[in-house]
């Protein structure tokens, strides 16, 4: 149904599997990584034009901690 992409490689003696395609399909692109116990998601969003007069590429980074999420 969903077109899914898993792509799982061995990184210091355990697997790092990165996934693609199946959680947050609103974003542009969106990558799932797991190593180990630990699960990151980076959903990356951008504007489908150009703002008139701007000429720097603005940067925002949003970083959430779960502190319920370390057990």
């Amino acid at each position: 149904m969903f077109k899914t992409h898993k792509v799982e490689i061995q990184w210091g003696g355990r697997p790092l599997i990165l996934e693609t395609g199946k959680i947050a399909r609103q974003a542009d692109g969106a990558v799932l990584a797991t190593y180990g116990e630990t699960v990151v998601l980076c959903a990356v969003t951008a504007a489908k034009s150009v703002k008139e007069g701007q000429d720097f590429f603005p940067l925002t980074v949003h970083y959430q901690e779960k502190y319920s999420a370390a057990g």
